[in-house]
């Protein structure tokens, strides 16, 4: 059971979030390499558009766009969050001079990671929903102990998207303020 849980939680959630700064990293590296440091610089643009699209699955999610592919947007949402963090990631590099701008990739960076939390702790509680089936009685046998466990088990992990809601929103205020500042302090001559 707790090597199960290793495999199809812990370790799927440490290869996304360990390969984002991997890739992090090696994207810097290659720009440093091809003198291409500049373009490190303007990456946060498309990383932040891409984190705002990311939000179709959140809007869908809520009905205020319609979709018949839910499961398709939720991918879009993974992939276009994580693409868009990677270049945000970029864009901060190693350059210490913005604390606004570097408390908002803290915020993200802790964004992503609630995320990845949900993602597999999500998908393992309802593969053990599967498992079940529509039986009360656990692998056990005794009534209860296996289908009402795990539904609490999917309703305590769905009660987690109320945690992943402010941090998101807590990202985007300071991305906004950091965005702000830059315009406020850009020299514009």
């Amino acid at each position: 059971m707790q090597a199960r849980l290793i495999r199809t939680v812990v370790l799927p959630f440490l290869i996304w979030f360990i390969g984002l700064a991997l890739a992090t990293l090696l994207s810097d590296r290659l720009l440093h390499q091809l003198d291409l440091v500049w373009v490190g610089r303007y990456l946060g643009i498309p990383g932040t558009l891409l984190i705002i699209g990311s939000f179709g699955y959140s809007l869908a999610k809520r009905r205020k766009i319609k979709t018949r592919n839910l499961p398709r947007l939720l991918s879009y949402h993974e992939v276009l969050a994580w693409l868009g963090s990677l270049m945000v990631l970029v864009h901060a590099g190693v350059h210490f001079n913005a604390i606004l701008g570097w408390l908002a990739v803290a915020a993200m960076l802790v964004n992503v990671a609630s995320g990845l939390t949900g993602k597999f702790l999500i998908k393992r509680a309802r593969e053990r929903l599967r498992q079940a089936g529509d039986s009360p009685a656990g692998p056990d046998g005794a009534p209860g102990s296996g289908h009402f466990w795990d539904s609490l088990t999917v309703d305590a992990v769905t009660q987690w998207r109320k945690v992943h809601f402010p941090i998101a929103f807590a990202f985007g205020f300071l991305a906004l303020a950091h965005i702000i500042s830059i315009f406020l302090f850009w020299g514009w001559r």
